[in-house]
C-alpha cells in the first residue's frame, strides 16, 4: 500500500448473484466486492473501513501526525483496520479498548500490526468524547490524530460518498444496501446517491437508535433511506444458528465468505426482505461487501460450528 494507492484506488468489482428466489421475483441482486479493496488478502484495512479511513489518513499526514489514536470494543473491525493502515502507511497506532484486557483474533491482529492496546473500564470508555477525557489521552499519547469509534466523522463520509458514486458509475441500481454499526457508511452513501436510488441500512446492533445515528449526519436527504433493526441476531458480535447456516450456504453456492458480524446479517436480511415483497420486479439491488473477514476466513468449511 502506498499513498498513491490511497489517493487513486481502482474500482472494486460488481458481481451479479444468480439465485432462484431472486430470479423468480424478477429482482437482480449484485454484490459490490469492497472486501477486495485491501493492501493484502483478508487484510482488515479494507471495504468500508478503507473508505472511512482514506480521508482521515490524508488529513493526519497533512497535519504532520505520526500517531493515530482511536477507540473500539474487543471485536472491533475498526481497531484492526486502523492498526493495519498504520502498519502499511507508517503511522504509530494506539487503540483505546472498552472493557477488561482480553485476547482474540481481532485484537491479536491489531497487536501484530504494531498497535498499542490500552484497556479501560466501561465508565471511562463512555466518556471518550468528553473534552476532559480526550485531553487526558492526548496528554498520555500525544501528539496523535484522533479517529472516533467506528471511524465515523465528516472525513469518513467523504470516502463513503465517493463509494456511492463509484457504484452508480458501474451500474444503475434501484437500491443500495449496507450493514450498519455506527451509521457513518450509510450516511455517506446517502450523501453520494442520486434521489432515484434508495439506500437500505441493516443494523447489526440491538435497539432502534440507528436511524437517529444516521440522520444526525444528514443536513438534507439526497436520497431515500431506510434502516431495518430486526436482523441483529442477538446484538453486536452475536450470532444465531440460522445466520451461521445461511453464511455456510452462501459460501457453498457463491464461493464468497460473509462475516457473521456485518455482511452475513446484511445478506440474510435482504433475502428476508425479498420474501416480504420489499423489492419489486425490475428492481436492482446492490449490497456492499464491507470486508471484515480477517478472523473468519480460516473457519470454513466448518463455519456452522463457530459461535461468536
Amino acid at each position: 500500500m502506498t499513498w498513491n494507492d490511497l489517493l487513486h484506488p481502482s474500482p472494486t468489482p460488481l458481481q451479479q448473484l444468480t439465485h432462484p428466489a431472486w430470479r423468480a421475483a424478477g429482482v437482480e441482486l449484485w454484490i459490490k466486492r469492497d472486501d477486495l479493496l485491501a493492501p493484502a488478502h483478508n487484510d482488515p484495512f479494507c471495504g468500508n473501513k478503507w473508505r472511512k479511513l482514506q480521508h482521515n489518513l490524508l488529513a493526519a499526514r497533512a497535519a504532520g501526525h505520526q500517531r493515530l489514536l482511536t477507540f473500539g470494543g474487543a471485536y472491533s473491525n475498526h481497531i484492526a483496520a486502523v492498526a493495519s493502515a498504520g502498519h502499511h502507511l507508517g503511522f504509530e497506532t494506539v487503540g483505546i479498548i472498552r472493557g477488561e484486557a482480553v485476547s482474540n483474533p481481532t485484537l491479536e491482529r491489531a497487536r501484530s500490526a504494531g498497535m498499542q492496546l490500552h484497556f479501560v473500564d466501561r465508565v471511562t470508555y463512555r466518556r471518550k468524547n468528553e473534552a476532559v477525557q480526550q485531553v487526558r489521552w492526548q496528554t498520555q499519547f500525544a501528539p496523535a490524530y484522533l479517529i472516533p469509534e467506528g471511524g465515523t466523522n465528516p472525513n469518513a463520509l467523504l470516502g463513503c460518498s465517493a463509494l456511492a458514486r463509484e457504484i452508480t458509475d458501474q451500474l444503475t441500481p434501484t437500491h443500495l444496501a449496507v450493514a450498519c454499526g455506527t451509521g457513518g457508511t450509510l450516511a455517506g452513501l446517502v450523501q453520494g446517491l442520486s434521489p432515484n436510488v434508495q439506500a437500505i441500512g441493516i443494523s447489526v446492533l440491538k435497539g432502534n437508535f440507528m436511524a437517529k445515528a444516521v440522520a444526525q449526519w444528514l443536513d438534507h436527504l439526497s436520497a431515500e433511506w431506510t434502516v431495518y433493526n430486526e436482523y441483529h441476531h442477538g446484538g453486536y458480535a452475536k450470532s444465531s444458528p440460522a445466520l451461521r447456516t445461511y453464511i455456510q450456504a452462501f459460501y457453498d453456492q457463491f464461493g464468497c465468505l460473509l462475516d457473521p458480524i456485518y455482511t452475513g446479517k446484511l445478506f440474510f436480511a435482504l433475502e428476508d426482505l425479498l420474501r416480504r415483497s420489499v423489492f419489486a420486479a425490475g428492481d436492482r439491488v446492490v449490497a456492499i461487501h464491507t470486508g471484515g473477514l480477517q478472523s473468519f476466513a480460516s473457519r470454513l468449511p466448518s463455519f456452522r460450528d463457530h459461535k461468536p
